[in-house]
């Protein structure tokens, strides 16, 4: 019998690493040619890893909660020689591209960008000591924000596969350190504490929980861990600041109702108002580049693409956000097919990795729920998300050459939050009602 080594394969061009969710077979399972072998997890994406032969699951290189790189091998099947020459000759070389996508060492893959002068960085960094254990990005990001070194991170004794140190294990020597440290330091006065400059930059812990009789405790699942750690570090790092802005779009809604049976008929689903919004968003993205950005330290990037993410609802309660890249760049047709696979998708739970990387914009359409408007959390790092609010009719003032009159229109509202740190108040203010002068101005005659 011969062996077959099952790699991490490549999930997208951003990704570099997943994390080792559950093992669905077990050593000594006989595994189906296509059949799941293992679920893995990156950022909010689940998804699952297949083997491309058929045999008897021999052995698993990672435990679950661990995490394996692009090209490593995470398990060993089992086949036959036959079957192992087949998949060897079949088999997509994955190894160089985990070099190419994988986290430089330096742990500045988000900071190191062609074409742009580098900065000193404005916090501390992690430095690689003599030692040539491999840290995942969130076990480094942890000891660069502690402010570890990385002689301390060499002597953690790791619980991961391979002695690989684990976040669960980088959290318990802060804490642990922490304690020693509140150990050692001679007791504070009052007067201590009013001097010291740093007191009124203590963050404020959260008081305790009181419980009632009746009360249920729900733990958060993986992704809610996620999304909860994201929107606080979000708020922790910019500043936010909304403008908002009422739209008529009166002649968009007249102009839907018109089209969406032919456009139904012809192209087999439905055109909702969200390509259209994402559609006014690429434009006015494009006539302010400046809203296009992300900030890195003391940096600012101007992002080449348009990728709009698009804030989508799961059946769990949870949610996630797919991008659609280059959307400048689709029709509405294209828009509307992108919006629908990957609102579709993500309901199904059949996301891939790279579906939600790479954003550089957000919209959230608070008007499916039937809410008015908005203040929504940025999505870092991002500068910018746009709410948009349900369409309702009011009574409005019409302007015509015989004069002022009442009518009924079809109003509603956008919410942009911005960083304040990159974005003032007149970017932000211009941008929003740039995206609302584009619905506006809609051409009731257009075809599509």
């Amino acid at each position: 019998m011969a062996t077959y080594n099952l790699q991490l394969p490549r999930m997208g061009e951003s990704v570099s690493e997943a994390t080792v969710v559950k093992w669905l077979k077990q050593p000594g399972d006989h595994v189906e040619e296509d059949e799941a072998v293992l679920e893995i997890a990156t950022d909010k994406v689940d998804s699952d890893v297949p083997s491309p032969v058929a045999g008897v699951l021999k052995e698993q290189l990672f435990a679950e909660n661990t995490v394996a790189r692009v090209g490593e091998i995470i398990a060993i099947i089992e086949v036959s020689s036959e079957t192992a020459e087949t998949a060897a000759n079949d088999q997509t070389d994955v190894a160089p591209i985990a070099a190419e996508t994988a986290a430089p060492d330096d742990g500045a893959q988000d900071t190191a960008i062609p074409g742009i002068n580098q900065l000193p960085p404005s916090e501390p960094q992690l430095a690689h000591g003599s030692s040539s254990r491999f840290y995942s990005p969130l076990v480094r990001n942890i000891a660069a924000q502690e402010g570890i070194s990385a002689e301390e991170l060499d002597a953690i004794t790791g619980t991961g596969s391979d002695g690989r140190v684990t976040k669960q294990d980088i959290l318990d020597y802060v804490t642990k350190k922490g304690e020693q440290k509140q150990a050692v330091e001679p007791p504070k006065t009052v007067s201590d504490e009013q001097t010291r400059p740093e007191a009124a930059a203590v963050t404020p812990q959260a008081g305790p929980t009181v419980l009632s009789s009746g009360d249920e405790i729900i733990e958060m699942d993986r992704m809610r861990r996620l999304i909860a750690d994201h929107m606080v570090k979000s708020v922790q790092t910019s500043p936010h600041v909304c403008s908002f802005v009422e739209a008529d779009v009166t002649n968009l809604v007249n102009w839907r109702n018109k089209v969406k049976t032919a456009y139904e008929k012809r192209e087999g689903e439905k055109i909702t108002f969200t390509p259209i919004f994402i559609e006014a968003v690429s434009k006015a993205l494009k006539d302010f580049p400046m809203v296009n950005i992300s900030v890195s330290g003391t940096q600012i990037i101007k992002k080449r693409n348009i990728n709009v993410g698009m804030a989508t609802a799961l059946p769990s309660g949870n949610l996630i956000v797919p991008v659609i890249k280059n959307a400048d760049q689709l029709s509405l047709v294209g828009l509307s097919k992108a919006v629908n696979d990957l609102a579709n998708r993500a309901r199904a739970n059949q996301l891939k990795p790279d579906d939600t990387q790479g954003g550089t914009f957000t919209l959230t359409n608070i008007g499916a729920f039937g809410n008015i408007m908005g203040t929504p959390i940025i999505n870092q790092p991002q500068v910018a998300i746009l709410a948009v609010g349900t369409i309702t009719k009011k009574p409005a003032v019409i302007e015509t050459e015989f004069g002022d009159m009442i009518g009924i229109r079809h109003k509603m509202y956008l919410s942009l939050s911005y960083d304040h740190r990159v974005v003032d108040g007149a970017l932000g203010g211009r941008f929003v009602k740039r995206v609302a002068d584009y619905l506006e101005n809609w051409d009731v005659n257009r075809a599509i």
